[in-house]
């Protein structure tokens, strides 16, 4: 039996994908990437904010409509649209066989069994447990760098934010589960490891009583195939000298931090729920720059939460342009059913919030293209992700860069290389999104 893999959203999404077609595939079903070729299909679901809502509802009609032809025989959808809307979904839309919620991830293979034998269930566990990874996960294409997930959930419960009813509590993976992991992945040639989360810098603190990201990146860098670990989701706030001393120091642990600030406003933070203010953010992001001199920042602001006006706007427009974030993403506020801003009074009109978002992304394009001119002339190392055979040149990342997130670095070559190789590489063109160099060697 083929099966057919559609996982939306985000890296932890992936990661959860990776783990399910890795135990169907134990049991013997086949992996297709051809819809139209497969018995059964699989929708991983992202809802996060309404606009990845409707990609999966459109997703799970899509496919759904293969049954009518006599092709596909079951669907079934997982992920956090199944979590959260598993009523929903049994009720409006009846070409789906079964509903797997995000804590049962790995009941995936009786879920394909029930839905091929004409059952339709529902297979949710509490949202408290956290799913067995011990079992093997598949790389779903080969790649210089994976996702690697290490807890799960989050206790937060920021009022904007849907997460603690879809993912459940925090919870931390034991450390020795995710070395397995990493081992099991990453024997095929050197790989870059992105550490995810809803919040990496409160890893260990429900098992182990006590920060353990630290611990965790020098027991990951121990393996030899690991070539580098990249840290993303670190909220300001809990980012501790420890950690930015461990980075320092560990030549596998890659200068950059994703830090999600979503505001600087003292009175906007408070509202959405945020444990920390703007001095603190200042006090935070300048201690990781005094420990860490060349380290790479990438943060997340959202445009138009209940309750901004203008003058919060434009506050927040200043302290992007004094902090100078490396890279910077941003998105308008949406009102998401469940949570509490959703009844917050000072709701934003739509055009407004998208009249700050373009001023935000123009803003941090200038910074962008500021900072990107500085590297010309300047020599790193690069790491191979891919070849464009049209333009003939490789396509690599250097430190500052996540990957499908932040900038590329194109280097002229008439053969490709390896992903995972590394090059040292001088860049000789920079623009706000990406580089263009020569490979020294």
């Amino acid at each position: 039996m083929k099966v057919f893999f559609s996982s939306l959203g985000c890296d932890k999404n992936l990661c959860d994908a990776e783990h399910m077609l890795s135990l169907l595939s134990e049991e013997g079903f086949s992996i297709t990437d051809d819809e139209n070729d497969a018995d059964v299909a699989v929708v991983n679901t992202c809802c996060f904010i309404n606009d990845a809502l409707s990609e999966s509802i459109d997703n799970i009609i899509s496919l759904g409509s293969l049954k009518e032809s006599g092709r596909l025989k079951a669907l079934v959808v997982t992920g956090c649209m199944a979590q959260r809307y598993r009523e929903e979904i049994k009720k409006t839309l009846p070409e789906v066989d079964c509903v797997v919620g995000t804590s049962s991830y790995d009941e995936i293979v009786p879920a394909v069994k029930a839905a091929l034998s004409g059952e339709k269930r529902v297979f949710l566990k509490d949202l408290d447990v956290l799913p067995d990874i011990s079992k093997g996960r598949i790389r779903s294409f080969p790649s210089s760098s994976f996702p690697l997930k290490i807890a799960e959930g989050c206790s937060k419960c920021c009022t904007y934010c849907v997460i603690p009813y879809m993912r459940g509590p925090f919870r931390s993976y034991p450390i020795e589960d995710l070395l397995s992991e990493v081992k099991r992945l990453s024997f095929d040639f050197p790989s870059e490891i992105i550490l995810v989360a809803q919040e990496t810098t409160l890893y260990g603190t429900d098992i182990y009583g006590k920060k353990a990201l630290p611990e965790l990146l020098s027991r990951l860098s121990e393996i030899d195939t690991v070539s580098g670990i990249r840290i993303m989701y670190a909220y300001p706030e809990e980012v501790t000298e420890e950690l930015l001393l461990s980075m320092r120091d560990n030549p596998k642990v890659v200068d950059y931090l994703d830090i999600p600030i979503q505001h600087c406003s003292d009175k906007i933070l408070n509202r959405m729920g945020r444990k920390t203010n703007k001095a603190s953010l200042i006090e935070n992001i300048t201690m990781m720059r005094e420990i860490v001199p060349d380290i790479a920042l990438r943060t997340t602001v959202m445009c138009g939460f209940p309750g901004e006006a203008e003058e919060e706007h434009q506050e927040l427009l200043s302290f992007i342009s004094d902090m100078k974030f490396d890279h910077l993403g941003a998105f308008c506020y949406s009102k998401e059913e469940g949570t509490k801003s959703a009844s917050f009074k000072g709701q934003v009109k739509k055009e407004t919030k998208e009249r700050w978002f373009d001023e935000v992304m123009a803003l941090q394009q200038d910074i962008s293209k500021e900072l990107s001119e500085k590297l010309i002339g300047k020599t790193f190392e690069a790491v191979v992700d891919g070849y464009l055979p049209d333009e003939g040149c490789v396509i690599a990342r250097i430190y500052r860069d996540a990957p499908e997130i932040d900038s590329y670095l194109f280097l002229p070559r008439e053969e490709p290389l390896i992903a995972g190789t590394k090059v040292l590489a001088r860049i000789e063109e920079a623009n706000a999104y990406d580089y263009r160099g020569v490979i020294i060697e």
